[in-house]
């Protein structure tokens, strides 16, 4: 059996958004800021396109700016709102410790310029307090910058709280939303967000393609010069067939949330209580605040990237991890913020589920990884200098 399980890494097309793209890439092959015909049907599309995402959000068609992929977006709303800072004489921000590093380089670089960063705890359960926010704010914050959805871990942040209190304060709010968005429920309005990022391939439309939302009345200055496309702030031709694929994907995804978070939550829930069953196993991140697809596991005296491997060869895809990481060999920088020690952070899975996978999937995935995490473990020095120092290890 074959088993797609990094749905967090990457998605595969749906049919709906192949049925947008294709037809487009041979027929809406017009610039849009051309004044032809060609040219306004193509824009037309981009139009529709982004009323489309804008609805999905509960946003304005004007609060819309495609971009290339949600590190741009990351990138663009982060700067934008530490300009908009300094321009006030506020340059303090405050994020987390286990955003994904398209954040958190976007405020290591910011730091270099002058900027300071309050980088939040999130204890063992990977969760931001509310507390702790408030009592980091200060006169001269200007930005707060927390991920909706952990990529790692599934963990979900109160995002909504976490709105109010920074419209309370007067401080803009900028959301990492790539592992969300077409996951779970997301109101821009609700959920009193000012900025948003997102990713169109991990909702199945096709790779390249991303958004940023960004609340009406925040003046972003051009991000990419050379052209007016996006009103101006990001030069290049908009890749239509993508933008139209994404908007189809995004369509579908929020049309059938309901029945899709019911269905990955039931195999998610499955698929954590057969892991747990391993001796000396962990699940990570908080058990209430989860998302639906994504499980993330340590397995003591198992090397990470050998249970990979072993997985791979029984038809399983998985990952340690952030994709974006994957060639690293430190551990998961947000493991090690969860508490975990390098040696049992080195031995984690995430196996990240979506609507496309089955009971069947799971089941199978059940079967191999016990066995895996068994064949390693006899192999293992590390286990077997553990299992000397255990009272019953199989308990």
């Amino acid at each position: 059996m074959f088993v797609y399980a990094d749905n967090a890494a990457t998605t595969a097309m749906s049919s709906a958004a192949a049925a947008a793209m294709l037809p487009a890439m041979q027929t809406l092959y017009g610039n849009p800021s051309s004044l032809h015909q060609k040219g306004r049907e193509a824009n037309m599309a981009l139009l529709g396109a982004r009323e489309t995402v804008a609805r999905c959000l509960n946003a304005g068609p004007q609060e819309i700016y495609f971009t290339g992929c949600g590190t741009e977006a990351d990138n663009w709303a982060i700067t934008e709102g530490a300009r908009l800072g300094a321009e006030a004489g506020k340059k303090h921000i405050i994020s987390d410790t286990i955003e994904h590093h398209a954040v958190l380089h976007t405020l290591k670089k910011l730091e270099k310029q002058g900027f300071e960063v309050t980088y939040l705890p999130v204890h063992e359960n990977g969760v931001v307090r509310l507390e702790e926010l408030e009592a980091a704010v200060r006169p001269d914050t200007c930005l707060v910058t927390i991920m909706f959805c952990n990529n790692e871990i599934g963990t979900l942040q109160p995002v909504r709280e976490i709105g109010a209190l920074c419209r309370q304060k007067g401080i803009l709010f900028h959301t990492d939303a790539v592992q969300a968005i077409g996951h779970v429920p997301v109101d821009v309005q609700k959920d009193n967000i000012d900025m948003l990022s997102l990713s169109g391939h991990k909702f199945h439309a096709p790779k390249g393609v991303g958004a940023l939302y960004c609340k009406k009345g925040i003046r972003l200055k051009n991000f990419i010069e050379g052209g007016a496309q996006e009103r101006g702030r990001r030069g290049g031709t908009e890749a239509i067939p993508a933008i139209l694929a994404m908007a189809a994907a995004l369509e579908e995804s929020c049309a059938h949330l309901d029945e899709n978070m019911a269905k990955v939550t039931a195999m998610r829930d499955r698929l954590i209580e057969g892991l747990s069953r391993i001796p000396n196993s962990r699940c990570n991140g908080d058990p209430d605040h989860k998302a639906p697809g994504i499980v993330s596991f340590c397995f003591e005296g198992v090397e990470g990237e050998s249970l990979l491997l072993r997985l791979d060869l029984a038809g399983i895809c998985a990952s340690s991890g952030s994709a974006c990481t994957s060639g690293s060999l430190d551990p998961s920088h947000v493991l090690l913020a969860l508490g975990l020690p390098h040696e049992i952070a080195h031995g984690s899975l995430r196996l990240s589920l979506c609507e496309y996978n089955t009971m069947e999937e799971v089941d199978y995935i059940l079967e191999q990884v016990p066995e895996v995490v068994r064949t390693l473990r006899q192999m293992s020095p590390v286990w077997l200098h553990m299992l000397e120092h255990m009272d019953d290890p199989y308990q």
